[in-house]
């Protein structure tokens, strides 16, 4: 089997509440996803995606899909996109670094290969360990009486864990968490999300003004140092989210026994094949994680649904539907919601194909009848 054809494609996903406020100041309204659509001469074709949290969010860049095609795509036309191992490291070869580029390549290789052999790609990372991901749902940034009405719909939907997004202004997040914290169930739990946004000072304020609060502190501050300086007098569990990049970033969290939990960005981690092995080595290590990824439609939570069913369920904390979150789709198909879980699908393959009448025309096609 051989690729033939590389389409990339751009489409807007709007936001299904208006603006969504996150980290120091930033807000989105619409993001900008890039999916990647590549056949072979087999007739199988498989697909990726790759969606930033806005222009600003870490590296990312909503034009990195664009241009790593430019550079790679002739070069994997003619080799065979089953070897999903050898794929990773020809575009490693072709680009170093840039692995939020290089996701949704991966992805489609994988895709492929489930459709290859008629299995879902969670059964080719290693079996279906998680039946119905629990997800959360996110609180951004507004007043705390719009976020306690949100939170209340969430939980009519079924959603019993809630990222409620702080990290603007730390003496008013402190308000908002007390505010927010003492009001969840006894089932429920949540994480306070500063994105990276307080300056250490300030967030270890927050934590000792909240210490007699159950709750999650995610992502304090902007590096995996600042993040420890915390840690070591905050009460609460910490989670880290941006500053997990590669598995050197892992190896340093086990070593210094540095966070309770850690998120794992598919994109952010460079593709499906590079997160699964971060992912195992932390649970190795007896460190529970997040299937997750920085924003996206149905074939980003298609790809996050096989990556949190094949993770052990024990060390699973939650997952998302990213899908959920916009007013647009990407892809027909794919995973299921349902009380606050997400069901991935058996179809072969990632279980979802793209949504063109959604994405309109290609931006950019690499190969045969260009």
């Amino acid at each position: 089997m051989k690729i033939t054809r590389i389409s990339i494609y751009k489409t807007h996903l709007p936001y299904v509440g208006g603006a969504y406020g996150w980290g120091a100041g930033n807000a989105i309204s619409t993001a900008k996803t890039s999916v990647v659509v590549i056949e072979t001469d087999a007739g199988l074709t498989g697909c990726g995606e790759f969606c930033p949290c806005g222009e600003n969010y870490m590296v990312a860049h909503a034009e990195g899909v664009e241009a790593f095609a430019r550079i790679a795509a002739e070069k994997l036309i003619g080799e065979d996109p089953r070897q999903v191992t050898r794929m990773e490291r020809l575009m490693d070869h072709l680009v170093q670094g840039h692995g939020y580029a290089k996701a949704p390549f991966d992805a489609a290789f994988w895709d492929i290969l489930g459709q290859s052999c008629g299995q879902p790609v969670w059964m080719l990372m290693g079996g279906k360990l998680t039946n119905g991901a629990p997800m959360y749902r996110v609180a951004p940034q507004k007043n705390v009486s719009e976020t306690i009405t949100e939170m209340k719909q969430y939980r009519a939907s079924g959603y019993r864990q809630f990222q409620i997004k702080v990290g603007a202004d730390w003496s008013k997040d402190i308000e908002r968490i007390k505010t927010i914290v003492p009001l969840l169930n006894a089932d429920e739990k949540a994480m306070a999300d500063a994105n990276q946004g307080w300056r250490v000072d300030n967030a270890i304020r927050v934590a000792l003004a909240t210490r007699d609060l159950d709750y999650i502190l995610e992502q304090p501050c902007k590096t995996y140092e600042e993040c420890q300086q915390v840690r070591r007098v905050a009460q609460q569990p910490m989670k880290l989210d941006e500053c997990i990049t590669d598995m050197r970033m892992a190896q340093r969290i086990v070593q210094d026994r540095g966070a309770e939990i850690c998120c794992l960005k598919i994109s952010n981690l460079g593709g499906l094949s590079k997160a699964r092995r971060v992912r195992d080595y932390l649970i190795e290590n007896r460190i529970p994680v997040v299937s997750e990824d920085t924003w996206g439609g149905q074939i980003t939570t298609a790809a996050v649904a096989h990556f949190a069913a094949s993770t052990p369920e024990e060390y699973l904390i939650n997952s998302t539907d990213l899908h959920n979150y916009n007013t647009r789709n990407t892809g027909i198909g794919g995973p299921t919601t349902q009380d606050g879980k997400l069901y991935v699908t058996d179809i072969p393959g990632l279980g979802v194909v793209p949504d063109f009448e959604s994405l309109g025309p290609p931006v950019a096609v690499y190969g045969i009848n260009r």
